[in-house]
């Protein structure tokens, strides 16, 4: 089931509360690892939503290995972000406060 798309058919595009994880991949150069988002078409990190019953680190963990076919093993936290500051609107409207 897709939490979120389930969420979104009860409350349209009204801000909800969204947690996910994101992750910072350095290669041996120290470079970022970035991707190309196609919802807004902007660079950002590999990450996404969690889904039900997981934790954050197997979130961040399945969002890298969907996204770049990347498999991660040893995560190590760098921050919690939330806040007003990082309310987004998508591009179909739908409104966020992830954390």
């Amino acid at each position: 089931m897709d939490y979120v798309k389930y969420l979104r058919e009860m409350v349209g595009n009204q801000p909800i509360i969204l947690p996910g994880a994101s992750v910072v991949i350095f290669n041996e150069k120290n470079q970022v690892l970035l991707q190309l988002r196609k919802d807004n078409n902007l660079w950002g990190l590999p990450g996404g939503a969690m889904n039900l019953s997981e934790s954050f680190e197997d979130t961040a963990k399945r969002e890298v290995y969907e996204e770049t076919g990347l498999t991660i093993n040893d995560l190590k936290l760098l921050n919690i972000f939330s806040g007003a500051s990082l309310h987004y609107i998508y591009p179909n409207g739908d409104e966020v406060y992830p954390i």
